[in-house]
């Protein structure tokens, strides 16, 4: 089964310009390895999602399947195998 990781427009030139990126997963898998299943190929994509310590960036919000994985368990979020997981930069300002 399929799970996909949707990129912001922002982030898509970092990945070969892929909207979705497509991670193969026997059962659920902690959002974690589906980020690094998914980024393997650009490490620079990697570092602007998560820290030297592997967790969400600040500025940066994950939805898996519309919730909202910093709210739930961080990166130890359950990704089903046909989640869509969402990458979404955070929009301030004043």
């Amino acid at each position: 089964m399929t799970a996909r990781v949707v990129l912001p427009g922002l982030l898509r030139d970092l990945a070969d310009g892929a909207a979705e990126l497509p991670v193969e997963l026997a059962g659920p898998a902690p959002l974690s390895q589906v980020l690094d299943a998914a980024f393997a190929p650009w490490p620079v994509l990697a570092s602007r999602i998560r820290d030297e310590r592997g967790q969400i960036r600040r500025h940066v919000n994950v939805f898996v399947d519309g919730e909202d994985a910093k709210r739930a368990e961080g990166v130890q979020t359950q990704v089903g195998p046909q989640a869509t997981v969402h990458v979404i930069n955070a929009v301030s300002g004043g």
